[in-house]
């Protein structure tokens, strides 16, 4: 790879060790990934935070700076870290305080990750604690290298605000906060950014539950390739973006997608192939759109719900809304637990709006920061579950061994409330 003279004097240890180590990761990932140079970054969005029992060994024998220098950076050498070198997030992470006799989670994780909050914020990581940083005041602009990682925030920062940023890792993001830098390659070069898919919509799509059902067509249709999606769409919300993207991101690998006269690099079906032929369209109708349906609810069994999941990836203060509306006047059934992810800064919005204590007056809980797979927790005895997510219904039965039940936030929220799921596809 060329590198450029601060480059190779980061790599030969002018600004010292830490920053050395990080360079020399990106050196050998670029290498190996055959890309030519790195580009600059101001924008890192990565995990340092999240408890671990490898995290608890290395931090009991070195402190946060060996457990930063071993998983962040890839090294065994004794380092001090130093200041994050660009604006840098900490993505979703463990459950916080306020899931202690709520969430089966371990408290010495709590305890763990609220140490790991002040060491790192001492750094300069913003502990936005979220899958959604673009929610909460992290939104680079179009054009702009980032390194980002978490699928569906990857795919949203590519596809809907124009950022390019591939589907980057705990060391590579480790590396780019110290340096600036990441290798440029894959979604950051421009001819890797037109679309190679064309899927033509021919049944209205309207609301969230069918942004999400399209999206996991979409996924599994082209997998890591990019799609561009035109049809029978309704002007999207923010929401249905981020589920059109989060779903596309579990049933294949999608990165980036265009809908043309709505993402930002596609005005038109053309520009978003670029100098590309377009290709035959692919038609989503009703007979896909109930395959994909009989797929997310394939592992759903009983219909006894003892758990109710929303907010994935974070629910938008607009979901948490609708979903306390929808709560207004009723109780949640005695054996059934709702539990509505979402980031800590929008939660402190829903609690002052009033939302949270509507959603816990009904016997409901808004719980930051996590989410069950990323935690790897749900509530105790929890064998099925009912969600409005099409990640969720995708991971979590293979992560907990749980049946799934995919439906709309109402079809959700009567079975909080009846104990029973009795949705339907409409």
């Amino acid at each position: 790879m060329r590198l450029t003279d601060d480059e190779k004097a980061m790599l030969d240890g002018a600004e010292g060790p830490a920053v050395a180590a990080a360079m020399d990761l990106l050196v050998r990932y670029g290498e190996a990934l055959d890309a030519e140079h790195l580009c600059n970054i101001r924008n890192v969005a990565g995990t340092m935070t999240q408890p671990s029992p490898a995290k608890a060994k290395l931090v009991a024998e070195g402190g946060w700076d060996k457990a930063f220098s071993v998983i962040n950076l890839d090294s065994d050498a004794d380092l001090e870290i130093p200041d994050m070198r660009v604006p840098t997030c900490q993505l979703q992470q463990g459950f916080g305080g306020d899931s202690v006799g709520i969430a089966p989670y371990p408290k010495q994780f709590v305890e763990l990750q609220g140490d790991a909050e002040s060491f790192y914020g001492r750094k300069g990581v913003n502990i936005l604690a979220t899958c959604t940083p673009y929610q909460v005041g992290n939104l680079p602009v179009r054009g702009e290298h980032v390194a980002w990682m978490e699928s569906s925030a990857v795919v949203y920062a590519n596809s809907v605000l124009g950022a390019r940023t591939n589907c980057e890792g705990t060391a590579s993001t480790g590396a780019a906060s110290l340096t600036g830098k990441i290798p440029c390659w894959g979604n950051h070069l421009p001819q890797n950014r037109y679309g190679n898919h064309l899927i033509d919509v021919r049944i209205p799509v309207r609301d969230f539950f069918d942004w999400g059902l399209l999206g996991y067509f979409v996924g599994d249709l082209v997998q890591e390739e990019r799609p561009v999606v035109t049809g029978d769409l309704a002007i999207p919300e923010l929401a249905d973006l981020k589920h059109l993207g989060a779903a596309a991101a579990s049933s294949g690998g999608v990165e980036l997608y265009h809908i043309p006269g709505i993402t930002p690099e596609a005005p038109t079906v053309d520009a978003a192939f670029g100098p590309r032929p377009v290709p035959e369209a692919v038609p989503y109708g009703p007979s896909e759109r109930r395959r994909m349906y009989e797929a997310l609810n394939s592992q759903g069994r009983s219909t006894d719900v003892d758990f109710v999941l929303l907010g994935c990836p974070h629910a938008s203060i607009d979901q948490v809304c609708r979903a306390a509306k929808a709560l207004e006047g009723r109780t949640l059934h005695s054996g059934t637990q709702l539990w509505i992810m979402v980031p800590r800064a929008l939660k402190a919005i829903a609690d002052r709006s009033g939302y949270t204590e509507l959603i816990e007056r009904a016997g409901g809980r808004v719980l930051a920061d996590s989410c069950p797979a990323m935690s790897r927790s749900a509530p105790e005895g929890t064998r099925v579950f009912a969600t409005d997510s099409a990640k969720q219904a995708h991971y979590l039965p293979a992560i907990l061994g749980i049946e799934a039940w995919f439906g709309t936030l109402e079809e959700c929220i009567d079975a909080a409330v009846t104990g029973r799921w009795a949705g339907e596809l409409r």
